[in-house]
């Protein structure tokens, strides 16, 4: 085992970030962000990295990846490679390989995060997890809208996955009405992801200028952020309020479909780039109203992960369960 390493990853459509995992308890070291397009296929990424880093071949291969796991299988939308764990396997003499949802790996970090690694968002203040059992749940707005639950249960963690950003968006204020009216004319179906992304963004500020009767450029959602934050732009500083105050509605449904009432975490790069305009936003008012189950969800701390690559840390836990005892 000396001469053999824990390799893990955290593999989206741009960026493939890859790491070492400790032997002892979970954590890692030697990250480094590669670009999918630099290589043909992720196997020459990852030769490139061990190279790199002087790493010996690999007797355990972790990776988590952005898009369905089916049959330890992923093709990714925004770039050409596919990934198979028995294929990986072999290529790397016979190392043990599992391939991991990428929001599934962040849920696998909970347990792991340092009091540092969060940011509380509005009250109550959150407690700590380190109990026998507890249940929470994780959402992240990016390329699209990632979800997951976990629930510990004595030694076990156990993910709860599936594709709740997909549920349909339902608006609680007159000007979401407008906005779900003018997205009905751009798509059959309007979920949450159409909101609650980065392209959710846009199609949000799209939609206000719209109802306001404005021929507005369409902006990506960094220059939509850009805008904000210099207040040169009064769209778009309505379209962030709106953006994070549906973010909080979401998780706050989230938060009752799972019972994850123990917290919620938002992870991913938009919300943690912009920590100020989420912890001084609509998000917790959003959260919390719920009707008749306004008492539950006010009882659920909600917390923003600063700690910048969760991913990995979920991928290193799972590396040390995959070694023999």
């Amino acid at each position: 085992m000396a001469d053999s390493s824990l390799l893990i990853g955290d593999i989206g459509g741009t960026n493939a970030r890859f790491a070492l995992a400790d032997r002892n308890s979970p954590g890692f070291s030697d990250a480094m962000t590669l670009q999918c397009a630099d290589y043909v296929t992720a196997d020459a990424a990852i030769k490139e990295y061990l190279e790199s880093v002087s790493a010996p071949s690999p007797d355990v291969i972790c990776l988590a990846a952005a898009g369905p796991i089916v049959d330890q299988r992923v093709r990714f939308t925004n770039n050409p490679w596919s990934i198979a764990a028995d294929e990986l396997a072999e290529d790397f003499s016979g190392s043990s390989v599992r391939l991991l949802n990428d929001f599934e790996a962040i849920a696998y970090s909970i347990p792991f995060l340092k009091p540092e690694d969060c940011l509380p968002i509005g009250l109550p203040e959150p407690g700590s997890l380190d109990r026998e059992h507890f249940t929470v749940a994780i959402l992240g707005p990016g390329t699209g809208l990632g979800t997951v639950g976990l629930k510990k249960h004595g030694d076990l963690l156990l993910p709860i996955t599936g594709e709740g950003s997909h549920s349909g968006f339902a608006p609680e204020s007159q000007v979401q009405v407008d906005i779900l009216t003018a997205l009905r004319e751009r798509f059959d179906r309007v979920s949450a992801e159409r909101l609650v992304s980065g392209p959710g963004l846009e199609n949000i500020y799209w939609a206000l200028a719209r109802l306001h009767g404005e021929k507005r450029p369409q902006l990506a959602a960094a220059d939509i952020f850009a805008r904000t934050l210099d207040n040169s732009d009064p769209r778009a500083v309505e379209a962030v309020q709106v953006f994070f105050e549906v973010l909080g509605q979401f998780a706050g449904d989230l938060a009752l479909t799972l019972g994850a009432e123990d917290g919620i975490f938002v992870a991913g790069g938009i919300a943690r780039r912009y920590p100020d305009l989420l912890t001084n936003s609509r998000f917790r008012s959003g959260f919390e109203s719920k009707g008749r189950h306004r008492s539950i969800v006010e009882r659920i701390p909600t917390q923003l992960i600063l700690h910048e690559h969760p991913g990995l840390l979920g991928a290193s836990y799972c590396a040390l369960q995959m070694l023999p005892n």
